[in-house]
């Protein structure tokens, strides 16, 4: 049995129930934008994925995100894989098609594509990749005042088990994690890896603040994001120390300060996390001086999209 259809005034954006998505080479209304039974995606997480945020007309770090999805697909040996220049026309058609110029954020997914019958083997994918574009309205999606975590009991995924460094669509290692956030009232969980060092939330990549350094776990159990790489950029370009090291759970308790970067939520302050207060338990001078640097450098960089 079918469930009703959604109203547009139960979305977080009413005007998210009009968008255009682009599924394997066609721009087609919500409602109507679906991928086969049989696609990789459906039958095993089998895909790769991005996340791209338009501000003032323009594609923040479109090269960047395309360059990892690329380097994603090849990793997974993904065949029939469209283009870049298909890729890259296919994300600007979807923005300008919705009149989404600012606050605006899409998932770019790239499946292996149908198979000819339900099974594991790549040997049955045989139609090509199927490349999907959702772009919505959508605005960072934490709250500027900042966010309360709790260290999940789910361990993130190693080298040995599954590279993060792959940005793949099975997300139940996160997600698990994400549903005892859920359950505890907090707004994301801070996931350790193997050894008991912090990896990265279910969601975002972490940063700490100590004696003026700026401070991040090193990416063997966490995805080096894109917005990740850009703050340790901006840091290291203001004058901060910056590095990249094993980080324990108790330093992140007495951290100065803790933030969380990603492209749907930018830089968000952590106020708390397993009940301890994270500093004075307000918004940080470092974490506010990098958050008004990311906003000078997404206003001014980014790939100008055409206008209708």
């Amino acid at each position: 049995m079918r469930r009703q259809p959604y109203r547009p005034e139960d979305l977080p954006d009413p005007r998210n129930a009009g968008i255009l998505v682009h599924v394997d080479g066609e721009l087609v209304p919500r409602d109507e934008a679906r991928i086969s039974v049989f696609d990789s995606a459906v039958q095993g997480g089998d895909a790769v994925w991005e996340g791209l945020r338009v501000y003032d007309g323009k594609i923040f770090a479109l090269e960047r995100h395309l360059d990892r999805l690329f380097a994603s697909a090849h990793a997974l040996r993904f065949a029939g894989v469209p283009s870049r220049a298909e890729v890259r026309a296919a994300v600007v058609e979807t923005f300008v098609a919705n009149g989404m110029y600012d606050g605006a954020h899409a998932r770019l997914t790239l499946t292996r594509g149908a198979k000819i019958t339900s099974g594991m083997s790549p040997a049955h994918n045989q139609a090509g990749c199927c490349l999907i574009v959702l772009a919505e309205w959508k605005p960072p999606v934490y709250e500027t005042s900042g966010i309360r975590l709790i260290t999940s009991s789910i361990r993130r995924n190693s080298p040995a088990t599954l590279d993060s460094k792959i940005h793949h669509n099975n997300l139940l290692n996160n997600i698990l994690a994400k549903i005892e956030a859920d359950i505890a009232g907090a707004d994301d969980a801070l996931m350790l890896d193997l050894n008991g060092f912090v990896a990265e939330t279910n969601a975002t990549n972490v940063f700490l603040v100590r004696d003026e350094a700026v401070i991040t776990p090193s990416a063997d159990s966490c995805l080096p994001g894109i917005t990740r790489a850009v703050v340790l950029e901006l840091a290291a370009d203001a004058g901060w120390k910056v590095a990249e090291r094993n980080v324990s759970l108790a330093e992140v308790y007495t951290a100065d300060e803790v933030f969380t970067t990603a492209t749907m939520g930018e830089l968000s302050p952590v106020l708390e996390v397993d009940g301890r207060a994270i500093g004075g338990g307000s918004v940080g001078p470092v974490t506010e001086r990098l958050r008004a640097l990311h906003r000078d450098h997404t206003s001014k960089e980014g790939e100008p999209l055409p206008r209708r």
